[in-house]
């Protein structure tokens, strides 16, 4: 069921699985204030339906910002994810291999300073990603 839509995200919630997927947003300068607004909603979500595991699709995802840009959006979504009760986040991996090493230390960057509660793995697909979520581990 779509929780909410706007130009930015889509969060979808299926209430059998307790999953909620995401498709990351296209980070360009412009819209910055947008996608953090959207991040807000998201972690509203997040929290207002006790989610426990969350599929960010990043795959088709498009990138203008620089290094810097790129890192505090994802650490402004990290950071609010810590104070929810998430258990599981999957995200599955940008096509783009120069997007996709910049996220890769954008990851290492948050690991390194957050102490994340919940378990993080990337993916090639949602399918994988999604077994993962259901899955006991």
């Amino acid at each position: 069921m779509i929780l909410f839509q706007n130009s930015v995200i889509k969060l979808d919630y299926e209430p059998s699985t307790d999953i909620l997927q995401v498709q990351y947003p296209d980070l360009h300068g412009y819209l910055i204030p947008e996608v953090k607004h959207s991040i807000d909603t998201l972690l509203e979500t997040v929290r207002s339906y006790d989610v426990k595991n969350l599929l960010l699709d990043s795959s088709n995802s498009t990138s203008s910002v620089n290094e810097v840009e790129s890192r505090e959006i994802a650490s402004y979504l990290a950071a609010g994810l810590v104070n929810t009760r998430l258990k599981k986040l999957a995200r599955v991996q940008s096509l783009v291999a120069e997007a996709e090493q910049r996220t890769q230390g954008n990851i290492q960057h948050i690991q390194s300073t957050l102490a994340l509660p919940f378990m993080l793995r990337n993916f090639s697909d949602s399918d994988t990603a999604l077994d993962w979520l259901k899955s006991e581990e």
